[in-house]
């Protein structure tokens, strides 16, 4: 069985070097910009991380621990983009009600959401011994 065509005349394969990651880095701008702009949960997460960050670097905690703060605030936005592009996905297919299209919405949301509870546990486990002492 062949493919439905050829991979050598796919126009988006053809560039390499710096031309493929100079176009990979504005396509990944240009989602960063659609995802601020028409997703509301992005823009939520995106508020979160600009007002956590400067608070993870002026705690009193080892570098290490301030870039675990931050990763896990940019593991949020990066689940939340995947999640995104499923939805797209699925609204690309059909706007109609399907139980495998909600079963795929879903689990995008509940990846989402174990990604915040990941963020929360660094913050509380992190910060919490700041607190008491």
């Amino acid at each position: 069985m062949t493919a439905p065509y050829n991979i050598n005349q796919n126009p988006h394969k053809g560039n390499r070097g710096l031309t493929r990651a100079w176009h990979a880095a504005k396509n990944s701008w240009c989602g960063i910009v659609y995802a601020f702009e028409e997703e509301s949960a992005f823009r939520q997460e995106l508020t979160l991380l600009a007002v956590l960050t400067p608070i993870a670097f002026f705690l009193p905690i080892t570098p290490i621990e301030k870039c675990a703060l931050i990763t896990s605030l940019i593991l949020v936005l990066v689940v939340e983009l995947l999640n995104s592009s499923v939805e797209a996905a699925i609204d690309r297919i059909s706007f109609e009600h399907h139980d495998l299209s909600k079963r795929a919405k879903d689990f995008g949301s509940a990846a989402v959401m174990l990604s915040l509870l990941i963020a929360a546990l660094f913050w509380i486990t992190i910060c919490i011994p700041l607190a008491i002492h």
